[in-house]
């Protein structure tokens, strides 16, 4: 059975788990809009999503 991509509501990470990987959060959703690739959390991109770790962000969460 394939995984669904989710996204967590509390930082905006995308993720295949039962829980965020980054904030342990469970408060996931399928509805997103927007996808950000961080590859340095030193970027200025990233300091405005206020994004702490390299990864797959959404833009918005519904």
């Amino acid at each position: 059975m394939a995984r669904r991509t989710q996204v967590c509501r509390n930082c905006r990470r995308f993720t295949t788990e039962q829980a965020c990987p980054v904030c342990k959060s469970t408060n996931l959703s399928t509805s997103w809009k927007g996808l950000v690739v961080i590859v340095s959390i030193e970027s200025e991109v990233a300091k405005m999503l206020k994004v702490n770790e390299p990864g797959r962000y959404a833009l918005y969460v519904g």
